[in-house]
């Protein structure tokens, strides 16, 4: 495991911001995916004592925790929406192309690696499933550096309550700690993930980001190269549109919410999630123009539909 931290990919890890640009708005977000992932391989160290899991079986769930967030592009989920594969993907895609898929073969069959990545394993499912140790880590950290005190949560109970048999199941007196597991996201999105001023920086740098993959000068399948800090770097040297939202990101000079339309508001609710880019891009050409306004500072923002997925966790009631 020292070998994995120790590979450049992972070391990479130190310069990705866990929240991106919520630092802007709690001073205290500061912690990166780097400890996030070691934290999350902890806990996937307690579960594999809890489930009783043997030594290899332990190991593949260990590495795949500490391994599980490799593909994640500059200020995390920021880069996520202008990137054709998803973190996962790109995940293993960094594995075969590093040095780690070496350290990897040493003891592990890779596929079984990749497979518990993907929680498409019973493994996998306590990396990338209803209730796993990715959320529960990232929750408690979030909370912890944000101020934030919704995402606090009873790991422990949780943990000693998964069982295994055909999929990873919750004993019924770990019922209450998967509740305010729900609870904790529920509230944690509207006051730090999809907090209102978060939304307007990330929309900022997006149209950053997206100006540079227009102009081929990032490759988004290789988004995994940069970190933060290489795009930041990127975009001072640029002039025009870029070099302004950087100086306003800076300075904390950011644009305004003018309007919020809310789903209980709309003809058609569902429809919205499934807008187009295309169909965005020309919605606020449209608006900007009967506004006289320059389009480039009017940004149409629909966040993503959270899931909940802690409601299908199948409970033994035994």
């Amino acid at each position: 495991e020292v070998k994995l931290i120790d590979t450049p990919p992972f070391q990479r890890l130190r310069r990705i911001r866990q929240l991106g640009f919520t630092n802007l708005i709690y001073p205290g977000a500061n912690h990166t995916r780097f400890e996030h992932s070691i934290g999350t391989m902890h806990l996937a160290s307690q579960l594999a004592e809890q489930l009783g899991l043997d030594k290899h079986e332990k190991g593949v769930l260990r590495v795949s925790a500490l391994l599980h967030d490799l593909g994640h592009g500059p200020f995390s989920h920021v880069s996520e929406t202008v990137i054709p594969d998803s973190h996962e993907e790109l995940t293993i895609k960094v594995i075969r192309e590093s040095v780690i898929s070496d350290i990897l073969m040493e003891e592990f069959d890779l596929e079984e690696i990749e497979a518990t990545l993907k929680g498409e394993s019973v493994l996998g499912q306590a990396i990338s499933g209803e209730i796993d140790v990715d959320r529960m880590d990232y929750l408690l950290r979030d909370s912890h550096y944000t101020g934030v005190a919704y995402g606090i949560i009873d790991v422990e109970r949780l943990i000693q309550n998964i069982k295994i048999e055909d999929d990873l199941i919750l004993d019924k007196k770990g019922v209450p700690a998967a509740e305010s597991t729900l609870l904790a996201r529920y509230f944690m999105y509207p006051s730090v993930y999809q907090h209102h001023t978060t939304r307007i920086v990330n929309s900022m740098f997006r149209r950053c980001l997206k100006i540079l993959i227009e102009e081929d000068k990032i490759d988004p399948k290789h988004i995994y190269h940069y970190d933060d800090m290489d795009i930041i770097a990127m975009c001072r040297r640029e002039t025009g549109l870029v070099a302004d939202i950087i100086k306003r990101l800076d300075t904390r000079d950011l644009l305004k919410r003018v309007a919020t339309l809310r789903l209980n508001e709309l003809e058609d609710p569902e429809r919205i999630f499934k807008i187009t880019e295309s169909e965005i891009i020309k919605a606020e050409s449209e608006i900007a123009e009967d506004m006289n306004i320059d389009p480039d500072y009017l940004i149409i923002d629909v966040p993503e539909y959270p899931a909940f997925d802690e409601m299908k966790t199948q409970v033994d009631s035994g």
